[in-house]
């Protein structure tokens, strides 16, 4: 019966389907890198020419901000409602809410001015506008994948993935309620975050529900694989798009393709997912025990099929019980594995790749052709783990991944700081991308997925969240410490990387002392390490 659930060719026709949700997380955030340029110079930099335009355009800009962050905080709410109690939440709403309320005033107490560091904000802002989307995405997929399920989550995050990517493209056409173009574009991005969102949880939860435990890390690697397969595919798009024209064809006209061909994965995507079925775990929790039944014998098999069902069933029951029945260390564990996956620079390398080759003085399509081999050395390496984690286990591969990546980011800093440009930044480039996607990269979403206990599996929208305001953070600040001209002018571009290089140091330490070990274990056996108690 093992040899015959290893081979189910079933399980991998469902895991296929489902990382295409990881595929598209990975196109859509990644499309914005040969984009970034683009954007500055159509959106942005027009603006220092028209002061008029210029107060129109910062105006909407803070008032994006501030609705967005009023949204997020919002779904931050709910989630800490939901983990502490109503009177706890609420109070630890209202004083987050107060202390965005200062920041704001803070931030723009001015009046609208032009000034470079307004340039580099809204620039800033605009690549890494998805990340909203994804935060309100990821805070509410918990929700979502109870009421909907995680198969019709999924059908909902491919319907805004096709949105996002004809909006983002014409938001002179799609513009709502008379917005500027720039706040338009920011929309539909944000728009196609919360897609992102929902697909970065329901995924690996939908391939770990369906996986037999032998073969679960692996499986829910697969939609690594997707993710880095989608940032590659983005990158040689990018490329041959940037191919058909000139400089100014690429910053009017070019953009737009690259962002209007994420609609086909998306379109194939939401037509799969009508042939795939409800995860067995979702089933149970819905009382739906015969059709958990029918994808179980499937799945597992006839003979455990009924044993599995009956476990299953057990651990669901309490589905009602608080978020912090099983201890808040699992909550813990959880938010900082998502925090440090980002933290540690992973998608300033990603999104900013161009812009980073650009700086070591190569052209627009060189530097693009050099974003490829990014992409090659991910999806390599993310191979490597998906033929490891199960044999290896989690905690090794993220502390030798640690150790290489911060190996890496402290001699790209010395790259730049040295103006080595050239060879020597590109090499430590691509040494880092290989120690993520080896490690961080596939793994802390095998961790997530499995962590949770079936009656909180809610509660990973927390940990997804977090990935995303941990994303949007570095995203946010790096051009503004990459392009701050007193850091320029004292560490040549090489500052930023000595800070993510020590975060990685930080979380190897997490890991060895604090992460438990998962490998082999089912759900229900990783249920046990936490509080048993749920009443």
């Amino acid at each position: 019966m093992l040899q015959e659930r290893k081979h189910s060719s079933y399980i991998y026709r469902l895991t296929l389907v489902a990382t295409l949700g990881g595929l598209l997380f990975g196109y859509d955030t990644a499309v914005v890198s040969g984009a970034v340029k683009a954007i500055r110079e159509f959106f942005v930099e027009p603006m220092t020419q028209n002061i008029g335009q210029a107060r129109e355009v910062i105006t909407g800009y803070r008032i994006t901000i501030s609705v967005a962050v009023f949204i997020v905080g919002l779904a931050v709410s709910g989630m800490l409602i939901r983990l502490f109690s109503w009177k706890k939440g609420f109070i630890i709403s209202t004083i987050m809410f107060i202390l965005a309320a200062i920041v704001l005033m803070v931030q723009f107490g001015n009046s609208p001015v032009v000034t470079m560091n307004n340039v580099n904000a809204i620039t800033g802002f605009t690549v890494s506008a998805a990340l909203i989307g994804c935060i309100i995405g990821g805070s509410v997929a918990g929700f979502v994948s109870l009421s909907l399920g995680r198969k019709k989550g999924l059908i909902l995050a491919a319907s805004l993935f096709i949105l996002s990517g004809i909006g983002a493209a014409f938001p002179e056409k799609m513009g709502i309620f008379g917005m500027q173009p720039l706040i338009s574009f920011i929309f539909y991005r944000i728009i196609g975050g919360i897609g992102i969102g929902l697909a970065s949880m329901l995924s690996p939860m939908y391939i770990s529900e369906i996986a037999p435990a032998d073969i679960r890390g692996k499986l829910v690697s697969w939609n690594q694989f997707a993710i880095v397969l989608g940032i590659l595919v983005v990158y040689f798009v990018n490329w041959f798009i940037a191919k058909q024209g000139d400089e100014h064809w690429n910053m009017t006209m070019g953009w737009r393709w690259m962002f209007f061909s994420g609609v086909i994965p998306s379109v194939i995507f939401i037509i799969l997912l009508f042939f795939i079925p409800e995860t067995p775990r979702y089933l149970a929790l819905k009382k739906k025990n015969r059709k958990a039944l029918e994808v179980l014998k499937r799945t597992v098999g006839e003979k455990e099929a009924e044993a599995d069902l009956k476990e299953i069933s057990e651990t669901v029951a309490g589905r009602s019980v608080p978020w912090l029945s099983f201890g808040g260390i699992v909550i813990v564990i959880s938010i900082l594995l998502a925090a440090f996956q980002q933290m540690i620079g992973i998608n300033v390398v990603l999104y900013y790749a161009p812009k980073i080759f650009q700086n070591t003085g190569t052209r627009l399509d060189i530097s693009l052709l050099q974003t490829i081999l990014v992409g090659a050395v991910n999806l390599i390496f993310t191979v490597v783990a998906i033929f490891t984690v199960d044999r290896f286990g989690r905690k090794p591969l993220l502390i030798i991944g640690g150790l290489i990546m911060s190996f890496a980011m402290t001699m790209i800093g010395f790259a730049f700081y040295k103006e080595s440009m050239g060879i020597t930044a590109l090499i430590f480039i691509l040494i880092y991308i290989a120690g993520f996607a080896m490690s961080w990269g596939p793994v802390m979403w095998v961790l997530l997925s499995e962590i949770f206990p079936n009656s909180i599996r809610g509660a990973m929208s927390i940990a997804t969240a977090t990935v995303w305001i941990s994303d949007l953070i570095i995203s946010w600040t790096f051009p503004v410490l990459d392009d701050n001209p007193w850091l320029v002018e004292k560490f040549h571009h090489g500052f930023a990387y000595w800070i993510y290089a020590i975060i990685c140091i930080l979380a190897v330490i997490f890991v060895w002392k604090i992460v438990p070990e998962t490998k082999g274990k089912t759900l229900e056996q990783i249920e046990k390490l936490w509080k048993k108690d749920t009443r």
